[in-house]
């Protein structure tokens, strides 16, 4: 995120009625719409899918989001059997997959600075036999939001100011003190984990639940976790500032030539698991990216090692092509409301980056044959040989395989757009803060404070105060003296909080 720069004054903007682009009033921009309390969310829901096909098309031709990034080859080695869980061929205890995998930064641009203090993107590309799975997915556990219709939001508030091209520490912590689930998120990247010292020592999440799904249709949620198997290691902000003076490239150069001395980096992958029916036992929403699955155990079922560099950056790490819509059987999404918006939204940022056909590309192409009537298009290099480009078809049939459909999800209640039920914005913030030893809570109040304290609005700067400290009282109280907040007044609106 690295704000760290003098705060600008707000600039003055009309008020009135919040629309779409057609004019129409919204109703509600802070809950997408879902299919009852528990349900996916639906399609209709033309405010999230505006906002999100607006947003996908805000760069050209760089990524709005992860820009900042290299990639390595290499292979994931299945070394559980877990077929009770999942019919992903994946999966298949022994089986060797080939995989491309892309780390990245966030927030900035493709040429900026990897010491800059942002979340760090982890995802994996993996060319199964049944087609290419996509895990997109980050170095910190959870994230700052939990329904995809704030992404274009929360971006544009960390982004640079349109006005002013700089990035503001009042227009970011304007946004997050609307957003108190953002408490967890924050703690974690103003931590010393939000500037990691090499790619290869930072583990990888995939944030989201997913489903797995085995061979007799049964379903169990499940959360992955890449462990780096060189360590975690971070560097604190008297680091960053010696290893940006001398190299402003350290988390790709490290890689690249760990890789090119055959010094081949590993992660083992681990998997927590849940029943539908233990969802509810939770005090708060399993299916909520803000929240770790606390006392969940973890089972290891395979290991991951890069062995090899891109020959063309551009052809390779640029032009690859993650999305979460990208699955195979046995493995489904999630009803998580942010998980459900990346579906649609990195998929469609990539038909508007790369192409329509961008998937036709050797570094996106599955390794089995794709067949299907999609046609024509910017750039398609495909080998037609048929003339039938419809389905069902007797001259030419593609048949479908009732192996690969989705579970059946059980359903209740009435459209809504309303927030989840089970927030508990604050309790894992607070439980993260104590794991950490006394110079890690050191760094974390003074990463923050460096940014907090450039905060001029009053109201802001106590409520965010009074998130962290309804996390935890130490915590609130040392960040609040660190930028001279009013420790008293930040204790009674935390008061007024609720979970």
């Amino acid at each position: 995120m690295a704000l760290g720069m003098a705060a600008m004054a707000g600039v003055a903007q009309a008020q009135g009625t919040l629309t779409r682009d057609n004019g129409a009033p919204v109703g509600d921009n802070q809950n997408s719409q879902t299919a009852g309390a528990g349900g996916p969310t639906l399609l209709q829901d033309v405010q999230l899918i505006q906002k999100l096909q607006r947003f996908d098309r805000e760069r050209i031709p760089e990524r709005v989001v992860h820009a900042r990034g290299t990639g390595a080859h290499g292979a994931f080695v299945a070394t559980a059997d877990i077929s009770a869980l999942t019919k992903a061929a994946v999966f298949a205890k022994g089986t060797t997959t080939p995989v491309f995998v892309r780390f990245s930064t966030v927030i900035h641009g493709q040429h900026s600075p990897e010491t800059l203090r942002d979340p760090h993107g982890f995802a994996t590309k993996f060319y199964t036999s049944e087609g290419n799975w996509d895990l997109v997915g980050n170095n910190l556990p959870i994230f700052f939001i939990r329904d995809a219709i704030k992404f274009p939001d929360m971006v544009h508030s960390l982004k640079p100011s349109p006005a002013t091209n700089i990035q503001d520490p009042n227009r970011v912590f304007d946004f997050f003190s609307h957003v108190p689930e953002s408490t967890h998120m924050l703690t974690r990247v103003y931590s010393d984990l939000g500037t990691p010292a090499g790619y290869r020592f930072m583990d990888g999440s995939s944030v989201h639940a997913y489903k797995f799904v085995n061979a007799a249709g049964e379903y169990r949620y499940v959360k992955f976790r890449w462990a780096s198997k060189q360590g975690v290691k971070s560097l604190d902000a008297k680091q960053v500032t010696e290893v940006q003076s001398r190299d402003f490239n350290h988390l790709t150069r490290d890689l690249v030539d760990a890789i090119a001395r055959k010094e081949f980096p590993q992660w083992d992958l681990y998997i927590q698991v849940l029943k539908p029916e233990q969802l509810a036992a939770f005090d708060y929403d399993p299916l909520d990216p803000t929240k770790i699955w606390t006392d969940v155990p973890e089972s290891q079922i395979g290991t991951l090692t890069l062995n090899r560099n891109p020959a063309n950056v551009f052809q390779e790490t640029e032009q690859a092509a993650f999305a979460p819509a990208n699955l195979v059987p046995g493995i489904e999404p999630s009803e998580d409301r942010l998980l459900q918006g990346r579906i649609f939204s990195y998929a469609d940022t990539q038909l508007y980056r790369v192409g329509t056909n961008g998937l036709q590309l050797p570094i996106n192409r599955p390794k089995g044959t794709v067949l299907n009537g999609n046609q024509d298009g910017a750039a398609n290099f495909g080998a037609t040989t048929t003339d039938v480009n419809y389905q069902p078809s007797r001259r030419f049939p593609m048949n479908e395989n009732a192996q690969a459909k989705y579970s059946s999800l059980p359903l209740n209640g009435t459209t809504q757009q309303a927030r989840i039920q089970r927030t508990l914005n604050f309790r894992q913030a607070g439980e993260f803060y104590r794991t950490l030893d006394a110079t890690a809570k050191k760094n974390l109040i003074a990463n923050l404070a460096g940014d907090l304290g450039q905060v001029t609005d009053a109201t802001t700067k106590t409520t965010m105060l009074a998130h962290f400290y309804k996390a935890d009282a130490d915590y609130g109280t040392r960040l609040a003296q660190a930028v001279k907040g009013d420790v008293a007044q930040v204790r009674r609106v935390s008061e007024s909080l609720a979970e």
